[in-house]
């Protein structure tokens, strides 16, 4: 992007803060570190895992109203409920909103009851800048065999982010969704921006923004305020995932907003398990409630057993990738884009269960069932 194209993004940006700044003098504050600690006392220790029914490809396939699945969501949360787990991390997206934001709050006031019913709260994602950067409502595409998270979309698309004039429509989906559940009870958190400046380099690196941060830090500040503005009774988040988080000084202008604006921190590990708890270790410097919201790659050594006696020993609420294989195809490595795979890899990558609910390796469920202390 050129430096004129820079400057008269950024001055956009500018003239729609400035419009907004009035709307938004009565938000609420960031949490003290009192408040947050005093929310987190009256938690459980959380565990779940991230959630996307085994029906669907990604999150519009999900949400849309002729693919919502309401039968299978029930029958898959009552399999964590079967392991103790008490939350999920599941994400919405801006275009069912735009679509239809009736329809679209019904469906999450659907997923809520049936959540509720299995005694799990869900942290509910609003943005992400994870693989596929054009999402496009109505039909979504197959799965591509053997290939990991083939049919995932960002949230807002590239097109979105690039441009300022599509703030407003950003706005009211941000606002509209958390003020309609501003104060359910049935909702545990807001993470507001999973890993904001990815530029998916293995897999739509060629076609994603280079230089994403760029376009991410206004908006993500904006998410902030917009969500704040609407006085949520539950913690705002955005969980830091690659980088050296040893001091404010060694942060990316990104994660400074993640982190200084999050009410709770959240982060992301795939490591061993040396390097979870040393992350662990960096972040509880800010005093502050700590939730893991990815990890568990087997291969890569970040597994249940080697993470979940630590973090319970922590309190450090823990919520791996994936739960059930499915149309996600979860089960195969992220470098599935680049590397042929032609069948089920002997170790799966993501995922606890199979689709008929048979589990993937029965010792993991005994493991977390015992960790969880459920016979």
């Amino acid at each position: 992007m050129g430096s004129c194209k820079i400057i008269v993004f950024l001055f956009c940006v500018f003239i729609h803060g400035a419009f907004s700044q009035k709307r938004n003098q009565h938000k609420r504050e960031l949490w003290t570190v009192e408040q947050a600690n005093d929310w987190y006392k009256k938690m459980p220790w959380l565990l779940g895992s991230n959630f996307l029914p085994s029906t669907a490809i990604n999150q519009l396939e999900m949400w849309q109203a002729d693919t919502f699945d309401p039968v299978t969501i029930k029958r898959e949360l009552g399999w964590a409920k079967s392991l103790g787990m008490n939350t999920m991390r599941v994400y919405l997206h801006d275009l069912p909103f735009q679509a239809d934001s009736a329809g679209f709050m019904k469906r999450i006031n659907v997923f809520l009851n049936i959540a509720a019913r299995n005694g799990i709260k869900p942290v509910f994602v609003i943005f992400d800048s994870c693989w596929d950067p054009f999402p496009k409502s109505g039909k979504q595409p197959k799965p591509v065999p053997y290939v990991h998270n083939s049919g995932w979309v960002q949230s807002p698309g590239l097109t979105a982010l690039k441009d300022p004039a599509q703030y407003p429509r950003l706005e009211r989906y941000v606002k509209g969704v958390i003020s309609r559940f501003a104060k359910d009870k049935r909702i545990l958190a807001w993470d507001l921006w999973n890993e904001p400046d990815n530029i998916n380099g293995n897999s739509y690196g060629k076609v994603d923004l280079a230089d994403k941060a760029t376009y991410v830090l206004p908006l993500i500040k904006k998410t902030f305020e917009w969500a704040r503005s609407v006085n949520p009774t539950q913690p705002l988040t955005s969980g830091v995932w690659t980088g050296n988080w040893t001091s404010d000084a060694s942060l990316r202008a990104v994660e400074k907003v993640q982190i200084g604006e999050s009410d709770i921190i959240t982060f992301h590990n795939y490591g061993k398990p040396e390097e979870f708890a040393n992350k662990m270790k960096q972040l509880e410097r800010y005093h502050r409630p700590l939730i893991c919201t990815e990890y568990m790659a087997r291969p890569t050594g970040s597994t249940f057993e080697g993470f979940l006696p630590t973090a319970k020993k922590h309190k450090v609420g823990m919520i791996n990738w994936g739960f059930v294989d499915g149309k996600s195809q979860t089960i195969y490595p992220w470098d599935s884009w680049t590397k042929k795979y032609n069948d089920e890899p002997a170790l799966w990558f993501h995922d606890i269960f199979r689709k008929d609910g048979t589990p993937y390796k029965q010792e993991e469920i005994d493991l977390i069932r015992s960790i969880v202390a459920i016979k």
